[in-house]
């Protein structure tokens, strides 16, 4: 098992961003993927057409949102931590990704810095 933390920041709002990544119809705007998502603690979620799937373990909006993601007989699990920090005419995004499967590590990391993080602040900046 690997961890993986990545900061950046983007030119938006906490608020702008944890709707981003919480709300359904707006992941799907970034993310061109279908998405089953909200921001309610205890609920199952399936981003990326189903590509990822887990549960929301906390949600505090627009600061915290913290996840289980599910991989296959993944012990202990498998947890994303995303924490907001608003500055000034910004917000620092920082994650971290415990326990990711050795197999699943360079996907998971390209994929965060990429795919997940990387699009959407492309979507927010431009």
């Amino acid at each position: 098992m690997k961890n993986f933390t990545f900061s950046l920041t983007v030119k938006e709002s906490a608020e702008i961003i944890f709707n981003a990544i919480t709300n359904p119809v707006t992941l799907e705007l970034w993310s061109g993927y279908p998405a089953i998502i909200n921001a309610l603690p205890d609920s199952e979620f399936s981003i990326w057409d189903g590509e990822i799937t887990g549960r929301n373990l906390s949600v505090d909006p627009p600061v915290k949102l913290v996840q289980q993601w599910y991989f296959e007989d993944s012990d202990p699990p498998s947890i994303v931590s995303i924490q907001l920090t608003q500055g000034k005419g910004n917000t620092r995004i920082d994650l971290v990704h415990t326990n990711i499967p050795d197999e699943a590590y360079e996907n998971i990391r390209e994929g965060w810095r990429k795919y997940y993080l990387g699009a959407l602040k492309k979507y927010l900046e431009s």
